[in-house]
């Protein structure tokens, strides 16, 4: 499954029009999570319920029948999808918090299916048909969507960001695979001095893009506070200071993106430590460097083109690859200050270098088949499913990379 996105360019009317199809959906979210919990223990509720639960709304509020029927389906798979993860979680007694669904208020994208639209037969333009008043708008970005049929068009959402509307185009096509340039085998310590150090002993910088950002960030949200409740003047320092977040979010993955296909594209395995990043956030004095650094996200772009280059990836226990020789296998103790190792079989390496030679080891230990392997990451825009868990929102194969 492919994400295409593009922007979208419209008159003022039409993107009000797009807010309200944006609230309906969330109304529409909002009224089916209300309806599973206010459901009596022995009713069984399932997506066809919530579905036959959406088309009761559109009887009932005029709002909501001005939305098309698929839309509609579409903002109730939402919620079940909340609910679904929320019963995963229990009976896999995942421990703390099991994610009880909550009402949604900043909903910013509405989804339609394979109606409610249509395509210009020049595939620069798309028209929605239902009764919201959208009607047609321009597409602007690369015009990759002409490859593909209409028909390979499952799912189209608007999409509604800091700097403007988006269109995204969701096509059922099959990933074709690529060449490697080389076969080579690499193991991988990510941190926070360095965004990686590799097996070979080389270490990719961290470009820190939210702490270079931090101070125009910080003033722009100062300058929201100095503006007065209501006016014109906050509303739009607000947005600028959405800018400048979203600018920060496209550089990391772009950054990632752009790592990982190199990786997988010169190395046969790669292998990578498995970090309990959720766990590891909760250190409140490195919190904000370690969410920077989006180590999920790289994680995220090396599976998906794993799978493209046929490249195997591991992820691997990371425990004790940094207080391990990688050459004798003893253990030296040291501290996070340390950031040389030394032993006494004479091994000297910088220390991220060293863990990373243990986890290529680690890897090739259990053959490259250990519990984790990824063998390449599926985005789930399936038939039945929703964008809503899309792990990207930017066309899957940059023209930038």
């Amino acid at each position: 499954m492919l994400v295409l996105e593009y922007k979208v360019k419209g008159k003022k009317q039409q993107h009000q029009a797009i807010d309200e199809a944006i609230r309906t959906t969330q109304f529409i979210r909002n009224k089916a999570i209300r309806y599973w919990m206010d459901a009596p223990r022995e009713a069984k509720i399932n997506t066809i319920a919530l579905n036959n639960y959406s088309t009761a709304l559109r009887k009932e509020f005029t709002f909501v029948e001005e939305l098309n029927s698929m839309a509609c389906q579409a903002a109730t798979e939402r919620a079940w999808s909340a609910i679904d993860r929320f019963y995963g979680n229990c009976k896999a007694k995942k421990p703390g918090k099991k994610g009880f669904p909550r009402f949604q208020k900043d909903n910013r994208s509405v989804e339609y299916k394979t109606s409610g639209w249509s395509l210009h037969p020049t595939k620069r333009r798309i028209t929605f048909t239902d009764k919201k008043g959208i009607g047609e708008v321009k597409l602007l970005g690369k015009w990759d969507i002409h490859t593909y049929p209409v028909k390979s068009i499952k799912r189209v959402r608007l999409v509604r960001k800091a700097d403007g509307y988006y269109c995204q185009f969701a096509v059922d096509i099959e990933v074709k695979p690529e060449q490697r340039t080389a076969n080579a085998e690499l193991g991988l310590d990510v941190g926070l001095e360095f965004f990686y150090s590799d097996s070979n002993g080389h270490h990719e910088e961290n470009p820190k893009f939210l702490r270079k950002a931090e101070k125009a960030i910080k003033h722009a949200q100062r300058q929201i506070y100095k503006k007065e409740k209501g006016k014109n003047q906050r509303r739009k320092a607000r947005q600028r200071y959405a800018r400048k977040h979203l600018r920060v979010n496209r550089q990391r993955n772009e950054h990632a993106k752009r790592l990982a296909r190199n990786l997988c594209k010169r190395n046969r395995l790669v292998a990578y430590e498995n970090l309990n990043v959720k766990g590891m956030v909760k250190n409140h004095c490195l919190a904000k460097s370690i969410n920077d650094v989006a180590w999920t996200l790289f994680r995220r772009w090396l599976e998906y083109f794993a799978a493209k280059f046929g490249t195997t990836v591991v992820a691997v226990n990371p425990r004790m690859t940094s207080q391990k020789c990688s050459d004798c296998g003893a253990i030296v103790k040291k501290s996070l200050a340390t950031r040389t190792h030394k032993c006494s079989c004479g091994c000297e390496l910088q220390r991220d270098t060293n863990a990373a030679i243990n986890i290529l080891n680690l890897a090739k230990a259990t053959g490259g088949h250990p519990g984790s392997n990824a063998t390449g990451l599926v985005t789930s825009t399936l038939i039945g499913e929703n964008l809503l868990e899309q792990v990207t929102r930017m066309k899957v194969e940059s023209p930038r990379l």
